[in-house]
Protein backbone atom coordinates (compact mmCIF):
# COMPACT_ATOMS: atom_id res chain seq x y z
CA UNK A 1 0.00 0.00 0.00
CA UNK A 2 1.37 3.45 -0.88
CA UNK A 3 2.19 5.62 2.15
CA UNK A 4 -0.33 8.29 1.18
CA UNK A 5 -3.31 5.89 1.27
CA UNK A 6 -3.05 5.12 4.97
CA UNK A 7 -2.52 8.79 5.82
CA UNK A 8 -5.51 9.84 3.72
CA UNK A 9 -7.70 7.30 5.55
CA UNK A 10 -6.54 8.69 8.90
CA UNK A 11 -7.05 12.32 7.83
CA UNK A 12 -10.61 11.57 6.72
CA UNK A 13 -11.40 9.60 9.89
CA UNK A 14 -9.98 12.25 12.23
CA UNK A 15 -11.51 15.16 10.27
CA UNK A 16 -14.99 13.99 11.21
CA UNK A 17 -14.02 14.08 14.89
CA UNK A 18 -12.47 17.51 14.54
CA UNK A 19 -15.60 18.81 12.86
CA UNK A 20 -17.72 17.63 15.83
CA UNK A 21 -15.64 19.57 18.31
CA UNK A 22 -15.40 22.71 16.14
CA UNK A 23 -19.20 22.77 15.81
CA UNK A 24 -19.44 23.19 19.60
CA UNK A 25 -16.95 26.02 20.13
CA UNK A 26 -18.76 28.93 21.82
CA UNK A 27 -17.51 31.70 19.54
CA UNK A 28 -19.35 34.28 21.61
CA UNK A 29 -16.59 33.57 24.16
CA UNK A 30 -13.71 33.72 21.63
CA UNK A 31 -11.41 35.60 24.02
CA UNK A 32 -11.91 33.18 26.94
CA UNK A 33 -8.81 31.45 28.31
CA UNK A 34 -8.57 28.89 31.12
CA UNK A 35 -5.30 30.52 32.23
CA UNK A 36 -3.43 33.71 31.38
CA UNK A 37 -0.73 31.69 29.59
CA UNK A 38 -3.27 29.76 27.52
CA UNK A 39 -4.39 30.48 23.98
CA UNK A 40 -7.87 32.02 23.73
CA UNK A 41 -10.56 29.50 22.74
CA UNK A 42 -11.35 31.29 19.45
CA UNK A 43 -7.70 31.38 18.41
CA UNK A 44 -7.24 27.72 19.42
CA UNK A 45 -10.26 26.69 17.34
CA UNK A 46 -8.97 28.58 14.28
CA UNK A 47 -5.54 27.01 14.74
CA UNK A 48 -7.13 23.55 14.77
CA UNK A 49 -9.16 24.37 11.64
CA UNK A 50 -6.00 25.54 9.87
CA UNK A 51 -3.63 22.73 10.88
CA UNK A 52 -4.47 20.59 7.82
CA UNK A 53 -2.78 23.31 5.70
CA UNK A 54 0.51 22.15 7.19
CA UNK A 55 0.21 19.04 5.04
CA UNK A 56 0.86 21.17 1.95
CA UNK A 57 3.67 23.10 3.70
CA UNK A 58 5.30 19.79 4.56
CA UNK A 59 4.89 17.88 1.32
CA UNK A 60 5.15 20.62 -1.31
CA UNK A 61 8.13 22.46 0.21
CA UNK A 62 11.44 21.55 1.80
CA UNK A 63 11.26 24.07 4.63
CA UNK A 64 9.10 26.47 6.55
CA UNK A 65 10.83 29.72 7.48
CA UNK A 66 8.77 31.77 9.92
CA UNK A 67 10.94 34.81 9.12
CA UNK A 68 9.54 34.82 5.57
CA UNK A 69 5.89 34.47 6.57
CA UNK A 70 3.31 37.20 6.97
CA UNK A 71 0.60 35.11 8.61
CA UNK A 72 -2.75 36.57 9.64
CA UNK A 73 -5.32 34.16 11.13
CA UNK A 74 -8.79 34.38 9.62
CA UNK A 75 -11.55 35.99 11.62
CA UNK A 76 -14.60 33.83 12.15
CA UNK A 77 -17.87 34.72 13.84
CA UNK A 78 -19.86 31.54 13.30
CA UNK A 79 -19.29 27.83 13.71
CA UNK A 80 -20.31 27.35 10.09
CA UNK A 81 -17.39 29.59 9.02
CA UNK A 82 -15.02 27.73 11.34
CA UNK A 83 -16.10 24.32 10.03
CA UNK A 84 -15.92 25.57 6.42
CA UNK A 85 -12.27 26.59 6.94
CA UNK A 86 -11.52 23.17 8.39
CA UNK A 87 -13.29 21.29 5.58
CA UNK A 88 -11.57 23.34 2.86
CA UNK A 89 -8.19 22.68 4.46
CA UNK A 90 -8.87 18.96 4.88
CA UNK A 91 -9.89 18.70 1.22
CA UNK A 92 -6.65 20.43 0.22
CA UNK A 93 -4.59 18.15 2.48
CA UNK A 94 -6.19 15.09 0.90
CA UNK A 95 -5.55 16.43 -2.62
CA UNK A 96 -1.88 17.03 -1.78
CA UNK A 97 -1.55 13.58 -0.22
CA UNK A 98 -3.17 11.94 -3.26
CA UNK A 99 -0.56 13.57 -5.52
CA UNK A 100 2.43 12.68 -3.32
CA UNK A 101 4.59 9.69 -4.33
CA UNK A 102 6.23 7.54 -1.65
CA UNK A 103 9.70 8.96 -2.33
CA UNK A 104 8.60 12.45 -1.27
CA UNK A 105 7.81 11.22 2.24
CA UNK A 106 11.50 10.39 2.71
CA UNK A 107 12.79 13.83 1.71
CA UNK A 108 14.20 16.06 4.44
CA UNK A 109 12.25 19.08 5.70
CA UNK A 110 13.40 21.96 7.89
CA UNK A 111 11.55 24.33 10.21
CA UNK A 112 13.42 27.56 10.90
CA UNK A 113 13.24 31.23 11.73
CA UNK A 114 15.93 32.79 9.54
CA UNK A 115 19.23 31.22 10.68
CA UNK A 116 17.71 29.48 13.73
CA UNK A 117 16.91 25.88 12.75
CA UNK A 118 14.32 24.22 14.98
CA UNK A 119 14.60 20.80 13.32
CA UNK A 120 15.28 18.91 10.12
CA UNK A 121 13.45 15.61 9.72
CA UNK A 122 12.07 13.36 6.98
CA UNK A 123 8.73 14.64 5.65
CA UNK A 124 6.88 11.52 6.84
CA UNK A 125 8.01 12.23 10.43
CA UNK A 126 7.12 15.91 10.12
CA UNK A 127 3.71 15.03 8.73
CA UNK A 128 3.02 12.68 11.64
CA UNK A 129 4.45 14.82 14.46
CA UNK A 130 4.20 18.44 13.37
CA UNK A 131 0.89 18.13 11.52
CA UNK A 132 -1.29 15.22 12.67
CA UNK A 133 -0.18 14.74 16.30
CA UNK A 134 -0.10 18.51 16.70
CA UNK A 135 -3.74 18.69 15.65
CA UNK A 136 -4.76 15.89 18.04
CA UNK A 137 -2.91 17.62 20.89
CA UNK A 138 -4.76 20.90 20.36
CA UNK A 139 -8.06 19.11 19.88
CA UNK A 140 -7.53 17.59 23.34
CA UNK A 141 -6.87 21.04 24.76
CA UNK A 142 -10.06 22.30 23.15
CA UNK A 143 -12.06 19.49 24.77
CA UNK A 144 -10.81 20.68 28.18
CA UNK A 145 -11.79 24.26 27.34
CA UNK A 146 -15.29 23.05 26.44
CA UNK A 147 -15.56 21.10 29.70
CA UNK A 148 -14.53 24.17 31.73
CA UNK A 149 -17.17 26.23 29.92
CA UNK A 150 -19.79 23.54 30.55
CA UNK A 151 -20.21 22.91 26.81
CA UNK A 152 -21.01 19.25 26.05
CA UNK A 153 -17.82 17.51 24.94
CA UNK A 154 -18.17 15.19 21.93
CA UNK A 155 -16.58 11.77 22.02
CA UNK A 156 -13.40 11.38 20.01
CA UNK A 157 -12.17 7.84 20.77
CA UNK A 158 -15.09 6.72 22.86
CA UNK A 159 -18.02 8.28 24.68
CA UNK A 160 -17.79 11.20 27.06
CA UNK A 161 -20.05 12.04 29.97
CA UNK A 162 -21.96 14.29 27.54
CA UNK A 163 -21.92 12.28 24.35
CA UNK A 164 -22.49 8.54 24.34
CA UNK A 165 -21.78 8.45 20.59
Amino acid sequence: MPINESIIAEVKHEAAKTRRILERVPLDKSDWKPHEKSMAIGRLAIHIAELPTWTRYTLAHNELDFAKMDYKPPLVTTNDELVAIHEKNVADAIAVLEATPDATFQEMWTMRRAEQVFFTLPKNVVLRDFTLNHLYHHRGQLSVYLRLLDVPVPGMYGPTADDTM
